[in-house]
């Protein structure tokens, strides 16, 4: 995952200590399918989203990841929850940690028609909620997509 220019003047002053990061995710439907994305750092699944810049509302960042990751601007619809806590802590391979806090969005589509636009990605699909039992993802999802149904 690229990082920010803001995070980047981060760890430059405190390396690769744990930091605390706010976060966006889109679920995105399609009946009873979601959109998910695989990423090329973990070979995972994962809903799309990213981090909030400063100045930056969560609505807004979350409109600009997706953008940045299958090319659309999806309508933001509802909140579906917010998440932290020790299933999102992580350490990249290069040694930085982080602690992400992410705002999940029920988002809309204009159109199914998209292209994978974003670097990190490997893949996307539409998968049923079976299908992400089965499918190597970030576990974190499961709550989100619970979230989602109800």
């Amino acid at each position: 995952m690229p990082m920010s220019p803001y995070v980047r003047s981060l760890r430059n002053r405190i390396g690769h200590d744990l930091l605390l990061l706010p976060g966006v995710t889109a679920v995105i439907r399609n009946g009873d399918r979601f959109l998910l994305a695989r990423q090329r750092d973990t070979g995972r699944w994962s809903l799309i989203g990213g981090g909030v810049e400063p100045g930056e509302t969560p609505q807004e960042a979350v409109v600009r990841e997706v953008h940045e990751e299958i090319g659309v601007r999806p309508v933001v619809r509802r909140i579906v929850g917010a998440y932290g806590g020790k299933p999102l802590v992580s350490t990249y391979p290069n040694g930085d940690q982080i602690a992400a806090v992410t705002v999940a969005f029920e988002c809309v589509l204009p159109s199914n028609d998209f292209t994978l636009e974003a670097a990190e990605l490997i893949e996307t699909g539409w998968l049923t909620r079976e299908q992400v039992n089965h499918a190597e993802r970030h576990e974190w999802i499961d709550n989100v997509l619970d979230d989602a149904a109800r």
